[in-house]
């Protein structure tokens, strides 16, 4: 199976948090929704799988019609082979949920939500930048719970400037009340160019320390495990049944097309990624130039994305799926982590442990190649 990601550039307002590519003016939509459907038609040929996976991301995908998302959808299976049983995600903000818009993304095949709400406190949404209340973010769960989609998740971020233990507690058990099926979770992060970094550099915002967001990153686990989520990757959980099947294949190295600015796309060798300008993308669009960057990977940048998207998975790494041996040319890394606890290595198989969960990246990062490594 496939997957095809299909972001929507669009959002109300700016998050202090963000550093996707996005636009809060909409001037452009109408252009960017015709190029965008150009660039799937120009593309048709670039998936040989069936598609099991289509995703609205974004920006904010629900910030468009149903029909004009009906119409990406209809697109995708006249040009693709799409799997009857297809997953098909749509990206949703809380003060979007109606009753009468869940009932029409079900109609048009959205058969999963994932909803944004980042915190259900007031206070915090206001700081963050975020366009729903507290108040959109307890109903609209409870309006999805009830409308009979497939699947659903909400997000939900931790290690904020001055959370407690308390207080994240506090979020986890809202969420656990009402039902979540799915669970995303996320550490805050400084990213450049952001309203936070901003903040954060002039001393205005103090983040926590790493033994704060450790802390909460233990009670998470604990909560989600004693709920019956299942923790299958650093920062989802689930419920059997409720995986996401498009996340699952990008850790997996599954091929996927991207389409939209700033959209990228892997066919098992060639990372492909579009141009991160609305104006630029619609523009050669219209001019049938190109729009995009890419570059072929090497067996060593392959092996390590696997090993960097493979080790956040409770699954871990297949040890066939490295194309160069990570683990004879790491040895002693490779023993270090397994002594420490922090890493298990048999069955063919590299996992991390509870306690390496808190140093994926790392762990990973210790384990990279070369190419020219002899």
């Amino acid at each position: 199976m496939s997957g095809i990601y299909i972001h929507i550039p669009f959002c109300k307002q700016a998050c202090t948090y963000c550093d996707f590519h996005f636009s809060t003016s909409l001037k452009q939509r109408d252009a960017m929704l015709h190029a965008m459907q150009q660039e799937v038609n120009s593309r048709s040929s670039e998936l040989d799988a069936p598609v099991g996976t289509i995703y609205f991301g974004g920006g904010t995908p629900s910030l468009m019609s149903e029909q004009e998302l009906g119409s990406f959808i209809a697109q995708a299976k006249s040009t693709f082979q799409v799997d009857a049983n297809a997953e098909v995600t749509l990206e949703a903000n809380p003060d979007d949920i109606t009753s009468e818009r869940l009932a029409a993304w079900r109609s048009i095949g959205i058969t999963r939500i994932s909803l944004g709400t980042q915190s259900f406190r007031e206070d915090r949404l206001r700081w963050m930048g975020r366009a729903h209340t507290a108040e959109h973010a307890l109903a609209s769960i409870d309006l999805i719970a009830k409308a009979g989609i497939a699947s659903w998740t909400i997000d939900l971020i931790y290690g904020l400037p001055g959370m407690t233990l308390e207080e994240w507690d506090e979020q986890l058990t809202i969420a656990l009340d009402h039902g979540v099926p799915h669970l995303s979770a996320y550490c805050l992060t400084v990213e450049p160019r952001t309203a936070l970094a901003h903040q954060v550099k002039q001393a205005m915002v103090h983040m926590p320390g790493d033994d704060d967001q450790s802390a909460q990153f233990d009670r998470l686990m604990e909560r989600m495990e004693t709920a019956g989520l299942d923790h299958y990757e650093i920062s989802n959980f689930g419920k059997p049944g409720h995986h996401s099947r498009h996340n699952t294949a990008y850790w997996e190295g599954v091929p996927y097309l991207g389409i939209g600015p700033s959209a990228h796309s892997f066919n098992g060798t060639t990372r492909r990624w579009n141009v991160s300008n609305n104006a630029r993308y619609i523009k050669a669009l219209d001019e049938g130039t190109r729009y995009w960057e890419q570059e072929i990977l090497t067996a060593a940048q392959r092996t390590n994305e696997a090993l960097l998207t493979g080790l956040r998975t409770s699954a871990g790494v297949a040890i066939e799926r490295l194309e160069v041996d990570a683990i004879g040319r790491n040895s002693s890394a490779v023993e270090r982590y397994v002594s420490s606890g922090h890493l298990v290595l048999g069955g063919g198989r590299l996992v991390l442990t509870k306690a390496g969960r808190h140093f994926a990246d790392r762990i990973a990062a210790d384990l990279f190649v070369s190419d020219d490594a002899g």
